[in-house]
């Protein structure tokens, strides 16, 4: 089981970027997926969540109306649309799983989730 993010890099402020979080070893179709960011000296924070049928998201308030989750359960793979970033949303991105069998469960809470990727780097320039 394994879950790998990519889609990071380098953006000036006001840019985009989409982050990929792609599945192997398992289906997505059964998994709540989060994405999670890490600053230096910040604890793990809750970016956006959703359900295993995508019907349920959640968005932390310092990305609402900014980023989009969203997921292709064909390719096994969620996205974060990133637009308008900001210097503060600079971290470490992860991706995580979590069962959920039910259709409708999401949790921005980091400890909920069982699987995660290995992080990808977003930098925002100002």
């Amino acid at each position: 089981v394994q879950l790998q993010a990519s889609g990071g890099g380098l953006v000036q402020a006001g840019g985009s970027l989409r982050l990929s979080c792609a599945a192997s070893g398992f289906t997505l179709d059964l998994y709540a997926i989060g994405w999670f960011r890490q600053a230096p000296g910040k604890e793990r924070e809750g970016v956006s969540c959703t359900s295993s049928s995508g019907g349920s998201t959640y968005y932390a308030d310092s990305v609402k109306g900014r980023f989009t989750i969203s997921r292709d359960n064909a390719k096994n793979t969620v996205y974060l649309q990133m637009n308008s970033l900001k210097p503060e949303d600079t971290a470490v991105y992860y991706c995580a799983a979590v069962a959920d069998y039910s259709g409708s469960y999401y949790a921005p809470d980091p400890y909920e989730y069982d699987y995660w990727g290995q992080g990808t780097l977003v930098t925002v320039s100002s």
